[in-house]
This record gives C-alpha cells, structure tokens and sequence, in this order.
C-alpha cells in the first residue's frame, strides 16, 4: 500500500469521527499523475447525495508525459465509488449538523487508487491549541524517556 496524497490540514481542522474508503474514478493520465505525486488534497472535500458522491477540489497536475491536454481541468469533481447502503448512511449521518466528509489521504489497495475520507466535526480555535498543546507534551515525554 503506498500513499500518495495527505489532508493534514484536514485532520487537524477536524475532529475525524469514522472513516470510510472509496474507489475514486480518474482518467488514466491522472493515475499517473497521481502515482507520480502530483496530486493535494488541500481544501478539498466530499460531497454526497442519493446519485452518488464526488470528491470536489482536489488538485491533480497534469502529466508531464501525456502531451499536450487541452480543456484539461486540474481540480474538476471526481466521481467517488460507494455502494447504495453506503451511500444512504453517509446521507443519513452528514444531514444532522456540523458534519461534513473530509478526504483524508489518497493511496493504493490492489493496484487500485482509494480514497480514505471521514466524518468530521469543525474544531473550535481552543480545541485547536488543546491538540498542539497535547502533542508538544507527548513529544517532550518521548525525549525525556529516551534519555
């Protein structure tokens, strides 16, 4: 499994509640771009309805190696691919509020490329400042202990 593209911002922004994982439908010179890690997931997301779902706002560079593409657009939306019941769930559990569905990193299961994305919850500024806090103490307690 090789990971291709992170949503730190998006985990941090976000306090991930449950994660799911989609197969995402690119056009083949933008699997290569993506295996050639051209892609961000920064400032994008996850949107979902009863036809299906999309990932919107995803940057994928175009492939050096394709030629020239004209009409090419790097951030269109990708469609996402999801069973009928895991549709309707996600429906179900993004309409109550202050949920959204953040994409979290893209990677690689069986040749395939995935999407791990996660209902997420907005952080407030001091929720924020509670995680940096907890991190910066975990890290001061791993270097005490290594010496």
């Amino acid at each position: 499994m090789s990971t291709y593209a992170l949503n730190k911002r998006g985990a941090f922004d976000y306090e991930l509640l449950e994660r799911f994982e989609a197969g995402l439908v690119l056009l083949g010179h933008e699997v290569k771009a993506v295996r050639d890690g051209l892609m961000s997931l920064k400032g994008s997301y996850v949107t979902v309805g009863l036809n299906g779902a999309s990932l919107l706002n995803a940057h994928i560079g175009a492939y050096p190696k394709a030629g020239k593409l004209t009409d090419y657009d790097p951030t269109r939306s990708r469609k996402l691919l999801l069973h009928k019941r895991e549709i309707r769930e996600l429906v179900g559990k993004i309409k109550q509020k202050g949920f959204t569905l953040i994409p979290v990193k893209v990677y690689t299961s069986h040749d395939r490329i995935k999407l791990e994305f996660a209902i997420g919850r907005g952080r407030k500024q001091f929720d924020k400042r509670a995680v940096i806090k907890e991190r910066e103490w975990q890290k001061r307690k791993r270097q005490a202990l290594k010496k």
